[in-house]
Formats: structure tokens, C-alpha cells, sequence
């Protein structure tokens, strides 16, 4: 007679397997693709082209929320306030330098 450790054809699912630890939050970084670039842009934003990468970080931003990014919502502010920062700091330099 077979016991329950003994499983026919070589079957060892419960016989000491472990599975990997999952991510706490339930989503890796890989998932969150869309607002890490959102991010990117609103760092770009500050230094080059405001407006262009500002709105690119925004737009990236509510596709992310949209998709369910937890991320994707903070993406979108951090992208417009890097977008009014880039502007001001372009105004700013340009009053200095003329």
C-alpha cells in the first residue's frame, strides 16, 4: 500500500515545495512602467522643454492611474509641478541673462 508522501509517477507538489514569496504590494515594478516614466519626464521637465515633457509626464500619469498604477496619480503631480518649475526657473534665467 502507498502513502500519501508516496506518490505514484513522481508527482512532489506538496512533498516540501515551496513557493516563491510574492511582492507586498501586489504589483512589481515591472507593472508600473507607464508611471515610472511619468516620473522620468516630470524630471526632464524641470531642466528641458517644460511644457513638452510636463504634459508628457501628466498624459503618462492618468494612463497609468488609469491602469491601475498606484503610482500613477502622484507621476501626473510630480510631472505638473516639475512643469511649472522648469517654466519659472526658463523665465527666471531669461530675465537674467538679457
Amino acid at each position: 500500500m502507498t502513502s500519501p508522501q508516496d506518490s505514484p509517477g513522481g508527482d512532489d507538489r506538496h512533498a516540501g515545495a515551496q513557493r516563491p514569496p510574492r511582492p507586498p504590494s501586489g504589483q512589481r515594478a515591472i507593472d508600473q512602467v507607464v508611471s515610472i516614466v511619468g516620473f522620468v519626464c516630470a524630471a526632464v521637465a524641470v531642466l528641458f522643454t517644460p511644457v513638452l515633457f510636463g504634459l508628457a509626464g501628466i498624459v503618462l500619469g492618468v494612463v497609468g492611474h488609469a491602469r491601475g498604477e498606484p503610482l500613477g496619480k502622484w507621476a501626473a503631480v510630480a510631472a505638473g509641478v516639475g512643469m511649472v518649475i522648469g517654466t519659472v526657473l526658463s523665465f527666471a534665467l531669461e530675465t537674467i541673462v538679457s
